[in-house]
């Protein structure tokens, strides 16, 4: 990840575009990007979504539109200093003691720490 972050870093100074990398205007992108990527799959049935992969040509929009996606929340946690690993990792931490396996006790986080 860092290596992307890096080489994204690059490419967008040696264009000169820092000062238009702020939080606000990264946010923006990510969300334009994330729509694109839901629109290739707006009038899909579930059935329809689950093959999208198969036809070469959605198949290269879903992955343009997912690079775009990661490319501009790369960069949004580079300019935020968030580490997007650490920052996933914990997540889902906190997710799996509010949403606990059906039918298992919810560990006692604080007994054993």
């Amino acid at each position: 990840m860092d290596r992307l972050q890096r080489r994204l870093a690059r490419f967008a100074a040696a264009r000169g575009w820092e000062p238009y990398h702020t939080p606000k205007n990264l946010a923006v992108a990510l969300s334009v990007e994330a729509s694109e990527l839901v629109e290739i799959f707006q009038w899909l049935t579930p059935e329809q979504s689950a093959k999208v992969m198969a036809k070469p040509e959605t198949a290269h929009r879903v992955a343009d539109e997912v690079a775009d996606v990661l490319a501009y929340l790369l960069q949004f946690c580079e300019v935020l200093g968030v580490d997007v690993l650490d920052a996933l990792a914990a997540k889902i931490e906190r997710n799996e003691l509010r949403f606990p396996v059906p039918g298992t006790s919810t560990p006692n986080r604080h007994s054993s720490e």
